[in-house]
Formats: structure tokens, C-alpha cells, sequence
């Protein structure tokens, strides 16, 4: 299905520029997302879920082109290892230089990202004409939701709900550091 002319893609870009938090299905689990520059937004995710600043978040983007300032100063071999991942579930740590708020960041040099394959999260990003956060939705310590009912329980009417399912991935996306190639969570 395209999602891109769904009308709660469009209110969920609405509640993005606006500062706002969404919740959305990604690869393996429900997701919420906001606008990565807007510090009020950030801190409302991270309220949500329990979760401290100091952990960081991951962006994701419907392309590589959306994030290519973060991807800045990497070396061509790496490049090509993105291209190699991407779209899919595959989430990298790359350094950014300064370029990420250091709520989204935490307190690392690096910042998670993914170019998504799932067809609501490249629709929200395309939409929405640049990356967002993407966070597993639940509150920390819970398990992360698998479908709408399960996000609702847990957020109710605080955040803007995507339409759609997850997809077919049974874990949360691979993490791996760029510079060294480390995996960080299977």
C-alpha cells in the first residue's frame, strides 16, 4: 500500500512541524517520533517513555540523501557500507560532529541512524521532508508494542497515531558502530 496520500500520514506531519509527538510502525515494533530539532518535542518523548536524556535516541530517514550532513567526513568505504544496509533494518552509530541536539544524542559522540524500508516510516519521512526520531514506543521498562492497541494502552491520546502494521522482523534493528564495525545490540 502507499501510505504517502493516507490522511494520518498527513495529520502526523502536521503534528511534527508542530512540534508534537507521533507514534508509527516500523520494521519490528511500534515506534514514536518527533522532529529531532525541536527540544520541546524531544523532551516529550523522552518523558513518555521514562527514559534519560544521557541514553540518546535513533533518527531514521526515508534515504540516505536526508541525512547526508551527518554523513559528512565518513570515509568512502564506510559509505559504501551504509549503502550496502540500507533501506532496511540496519542502524548505524556514526559521529556527528556537533550536529545532533545533545537531547537526541545523549552523551555520545555518536548518533543511531537508519534509512527505513518500511513503507509508513519512508512515507512519514518523505512527507515530512527530512529524518525523524525513532524510538521503540513504551515506557521504560515495558515491553515495546507490536500493534495500535498496545501503543494506545500505553500513550492514549498524548502522541498522533500513522496507519499501518509492523512488519515482518521479530527484533528491533541491528546496531552497529561505523568506525569499528561493532555490533552494540544484535
Amino acid at each position: 500500500m502507499d501510505y504517502r496520500a493516507h490522511p494520518a500520514i498527513h495529520r502526523c506531519v502536521d503534528a511534527l512541524n508542530n512540534g508534537d509527538v507521533i507514534a508509527y510502525p516500523t520494521e519490528a515494533v511500534w515506534g514514536l517520533g518527533c522532529d529531532p530539532f525541536n527540544q520541546h518535542a524531544v523532551d516529550k518523548v523522552l518523558w513518555l517513555k521514562r527514559r534519560k536524556p544521557e541514553k540518546g535516541l535513533i533518527i531514521v530517514a526515508a534515504s540516505a540523501a536526508q541525512i547526508q550532513w551527518l554523513l559528512q567526513g565518513i570515509t568512502p568505504a564506510q559509505e559504501q557500507q551504509l549503502s550496502a544496509s540500507w533501506p532496511g533494518p540496519n542502524t548505524w552509530l556514526i559521529p556527528h560532529h556537533g550536529r545532533i541536539p545533545a537531547n537526541v544524542c545523549g552523551q555520545h559522540a555518536t548518533i543511531a541512524v537508519r534509512v527505513s524500508s518500511h513503507p509508513v516510516v519512508r512515507a512519514l519521512c518523505q512527507a515530512y521532508g527530512g529524518p525523524i526520531v525513532s524510538t521503540s514506543a513504551n515506557p521504560q521498562a515495558l515491553r515495546p508494542a507490536r500493534d495500535a492497541t498496545q501503543v494506545r494502552h500505553y500513550f492514549r491520546d498524548s502522541v498522533y497515531y500513522a496507519p499501518g502494521r509492523v512488519g515482518g522482523n521479530p527484533t528491533p534493528s541491528v546496531i552497529r558502530d561505523l568506525r569499528s564495525g561493532q555490533i552494540i545490540r544484535p
